[in-house]
């Protein structure tokens, strides 16, 4: 499939909606690191087109005392793939998490 070509104006208001997007996922990870919001809530954000394409190990990774490492050894043990994102989490998988994390 061939890449759409954009006009200027097109090119300029995807850069705008992408930007907002990242400022938004943003803006979550760090309310979730200071505790304004629990991994409960954003987990039930996940509906939210900009939340559900947050990554879990990137959510996991903001979680206080998380990192990589961790991120990584927490995802195995909860059988949940790496590339998964919010929006694709099932119930289990999500029950886990907040089990383990929450």
């Amino acid at each position: 499939m061939a890449i759409p070509q954009l006009t200027p104006e097109e090119r300029q208001a995807a850069l705008e909606k992408a930007k907002a997007a990242r400022i938004k996922r943003a803006q979550v990870r760090d309310d979730l690191k200071s505790g304004k919001l629990t991994l409960e809530k954003v987990l039930g954000m996940k509906d939210d087109p900009v939340v559900g394409r947050m990554k879990v190990s990137t959510l996991i990774e903001t979680m206080p005392g998380y990192g990589k490492a961790k991120a990584e050894k927490i995802m195995k043990e909860l059988q949940i793939a790496e590339s998964r994102r919010l929006r694709g989490l099932g119930e289990r998988q999500q029950a886990a998490l907040l089990e383990r994390l929450g």
